[in-house]
């Protein structure tokens, strides 16, 4: 009878829930976190605490700029908005052209000070696109409540969202426009 021979692992192999380092004491620990209060060069860390104020800044002035959710102030939150948002942006609208009016009508009044007639095309225009924004709230509290089951499940406050941004040039949007002219845009 052959006798067999069994390895035994080594004990520390039996444990093997060990981190493999030996526990520091506190004084070890105390001392790896101890820094100083005040930094010694002040003004090299006052640029690094600025440039890094700087980076976030910017991270996230392109990411609201470019309608990431996170970066978006309040008013602009949430999937009713940007399909508000999305809406306007995919049209053309009466009010992209309010600034160019508003520009004509001043230089009118400049070369025709006299001419008091010049207001009332422009107040048309201004009630014109205030009437248009209105037309857009309306077709799109329609489809949010059609598809919420509901007008009282739309959030308040989307028609003057609506409204302010049908009267800015697209250019100018903030967040910018995702969607092209055209596009046929569902909630």
């Amino acid at each position: 009878m052959a006798k067999r021979t069994v390895e035994q692992p080594p004990e520390q192999d039996l444990f093997a829930g060990g981190k493999g380092r030996a526990t520091p004491s506190r004084r070890e620990r105390e001392a790896a976190n101890r820094r100083p209060i005040v930094v010694a060069d002040r003004k090299a860390a006052r640029r690094a605490s600025r440039g890094r104020e700087a980076e976030a800044r910017e991270r996230a002035r392109v990411g609201m700029a470019n309608g990431e959710e996170r970066y978006l102030p309040a008013r602009d939150k949430g999937p009713q908005r940007r399909f508000a948002r999305d809406f306007v942006d995919s049209q053309w609208t009466v009010g992209e052209f309010l600034i160019p009016v508003f520009v004509l009508f001043f230089i009118a009044t400049i070369l025709v000070p006299t001419a008091s007639w010049l207001f009332l095309p422009l107040y048309g225009y201004l009630a014109l696109t205030i009437v248009d924004g209105l037309i857009r709230a309306a077709m799109i509290r329609r489809r949010l409540a059609r598809k919420l089951g509901g007008s009282g499940n739309v959030e308040r406050g989307l028609n003057f969202y609506v409204i302010m941004r049908a009267a800015q040039f697209r250019g100018l949007r903030v967040p910018k426009p995702l969607v092209k002219r055209g596009t046929r845009v569902e909630p």
